[in-house]
């Protein structure tokens, strides 16, 4: 009989290269949202700490990027997770594509939960994206897995879809 509090934080905004019809984040749109780089990670550590002083206790980063490259960006959001992780807070972050490999150094970091959505059913999906493929979405929900982190991950109705569309996700 409990709700959770989750704050959820982009520490990088903008200038994503994908195309998905509903995001102001993709750089193909014009939606007037400044792009912002990669936060430093004492900043994001100190929103995380005002979280749950504010009572939140999953705290979620998201990164506009298509994918996660490994480099010095991802060591940042490696450390970022270490650090919400010693707050006590469950961690949460969505960051794109990952592969295996980046699955278990997010959760060896302390990430509890990585939200990948899947937007809409396999059908309906070169309608509302072209920049990856139906399979990209379910290969990231199967690497997370993989790495015994809790998926987080659902779709946004109202895209054009049908009712078959919307029944077709759910079974995914």
């Amino acid at each position: 009989n409990t709700v959770q509090m989750s704050t959820l934080l982009s520490v990088k905004t903008g200038a994503c290269p994908e195309d998905c019809a509903y995001c102001p984040q993709s750089v193909r749109y014009d939606t007037g949202l400044d792009r912002e780089a990669l936060m430093a990670v004492d900043d994001v550590v100190t929103r995380a700490r005002t979280a749950r002083e504010a009572g939140a206790t999953r705290f979620c980063m998201g990164a506009a990027w298509r994918e996660v490259r490994d480099n010095k960006d991802f060591d940042k959001v490696i450390d970022m997770v270490k650090g919400v992780n010693s707050l006590g807070m469950e961690v949460c972050c969505t960051l794109g594509m990952i592969t295996e490999d980046q699955a278990l150094r997010l959760k060896e970091a302390g990430l509890y939960a990585y939200n990948h959505n899947l937007d809409t059913s396999e059908e309906h999906y070169e309608e509302v994206i072209s920049t990856r493929s139906y399979d990209d979405r379910l290969n990231t929900i199967e690497n997370v897995r993989k790495a015994e982190i809790s998926v987080c991950s659902g779709g946004i109705i109202g895209l054009g879809e049908t009712s078959n569309d919307r029944i077709g996700m759910l079974q995914t």
